[in-house]
């Protein structure tokens, strides 16, 4: 998309509809999200927020939802899920802003490579295939099964992730506009699914859904601004209060970071995907995506997964308003200097998303890492006195950290939980190895 001349947006919208396609472990076209975009010859900073509202204005009562335990790791949670569980989407109505904003390219160019994608499936990858046995219970009912575990078991990494009529979904986005997904023959079979799980969805609730601009915040770290929205987590506040690395030692940088991260519990699996991107002219956009952990309603026919946020317990924060949009973790953002933009960055991972984060803005900003780099380095995770650490944690920030007074658990496998990074710079693009991430640069 960037080689043909499109921008920031146009790339971005195209990556979103293509996750859409081939991550539908971690998002999808009924799930929800938030986007940064940076337009360079101004220099303004926009933050966009097409998460999840709470459904209700046509009235009537929810049924119950669904509870299932998810053993991620060592860490036992449980969810709820449904048709109860069910958010009103935004990830579509926010591609859609996106391209009427900043997009240059044909609207229906962007869905083209998504709609190729799922005519054929796509090669499942084996960092997505070790978290299926995970979130099966969310992903295999309706449709599910049929994507999931064809011949009767969970697909392995490298099979063919195929979801029927999911190419024919898009390809209505694609021909009739984002509208139908939300007062067309989608939407209408949206709401028949929803309900009849037992949820509260109806037509004016998708109808009146709209993409917001939320306040764009700012703080200073490692000598440049960085920008973004005020996310559950206060990302820009943490680092804010982290101290200056250089001239720290490992052991002394890995105890500010913890202390600087000690907060909420761990949440869910963070079943999300980031992407950032920059175009030629400077312009930068990430988008961060969610279906939660899935709602295990389907749009039958359309292999359309709906999200599970109202299920979602680490963002029922006060009471749910029919119409009123939902908080999250998420925290797409941008790094600046007098010159432009020096990195776009955002990440996956519920409350490790904060986590991820300040480590790859730690490695590259303040230590100098290339992006590659940055975003591999072993990370840690705070849960109240506990740091769970990932494999290559080294010894000395270990041993830094319970002098320090934090428990260590030492993860052996599962990188997966510690959250999953994307980051461009103006010469480098890097994804997180976590989740199968790639980077590319066009010249």
């Amino acid at each position: 998309m960037l080689a043909a001349g499109g921008s920031a947006a146009d790339a971005a919208v195209a990556a979103m509809f293509a996750s859409c396609v081939g991550e539908t472990v971690m998002t999808g076209l009924g799930g929800a999200g938030f986007a940064t975009y940076v337009e360079a010859a101004t220099g303004t900073v926009t933050c966009l927020d097409f998460f999840a509202a709470v459904p209700g204005l046509d009235g009537g009562d929810a049924g119950p939802m669904h509870e299932i335990d998810v053993a991620f790791g060592a860490v036992p949670m449980r969810f709820s899920i449904g048709g109860a569980s069910v958010g009103v989407p935004g990830l579509v109505a926010g591609a859609a802003e996106l391209h009427r904003r900043w997009g240059r390219r044909p609207w229906g160019s962007l869905l083209e490579p998504a709609i190729g994608l799922a005519e054929r499936g796509v090669p499942l990858p084996e960092e997505h295939a070790t978290t299926l046995p995970t979130v099966a219970a969310a992903l295999l009912p309706g449709d599910g099964r049929v994507a999931y575990a064809p011949d009767g078991e969970l697909l392995r990494g490298g099979q063919i992730l195929y979801h029927p009529g999911l190419a024919e979904a898009l390809d209505r986005i694609a021909r009739a506009g984002a509208g139908d997904f939300y007062t067309g023959e989608l939407g209408a079979v949206m709401v028949e699914a929803v309900r009849e799980g037992g949820g509260r969805m109806g037509p004016t609730d998708l109808a009146a859904y709209r993409v917001l601009d939320v306040p764009v915040h700012r703080t200073v770290f490692a000598g440049r601004v960085v920008y973004g929205r005020d996310d559950l987590n206060h990302t820009l506040a943490t680092l804010a209060g982290l101290p200056t690395m250089t001239g720290l030692d490992e052991g002394d940088r890995a105890v500010a970071i913890a202390d600087a991260l000690t907060g909420p519990d761990p949440g869910g699996p963070g079943d999300t995907t980031n992407i950032s991107v920059m175009d030629r002219h400077g312009n930068a956009c990430v988008v961060t995506t969610t279906l939660g952990i899935g709602s295990a309603v389907w749009l039958p026919g359309f292999g359309v997964h709906l999200n599970s946020m109202l299920g979602e317990g680490e963002l029922l924060r006060g009471p749910l308003t029919a119409g009123h949009r939902m908080g999250s973790m998420m925290c797409p953002l941008v790094a600046m200097d007098n010159r432009g933009v020096v990195l776009a960055a955002g990440s996956a991972g519920a409350s490790r998303i904060r986590t991820a984060l300040t480590h790859v803005l730690v490695n590259h900003l303040a230590l100098g890492a290339p992006l590659g780099e940055a975003l591999d380095r072993p990370r840690f995770h705070i849960c109240g006195s506990v740091a769970h650490t990932e494999p290559g944690v080294s010894t000395d920030v270990l041993t830094a950290l319970v002098k320090a007074g934090y428990e260590v658990n030492e993860w052996s496998v599962d990188r997966h939980y510690f959250g999953g990074a994307s980051a461009v710079s103006p010469t480098e693009a890097a994804g997180d190895p976590r989740r199968a991430g790639a980077g590319r640069v066009i010249r």
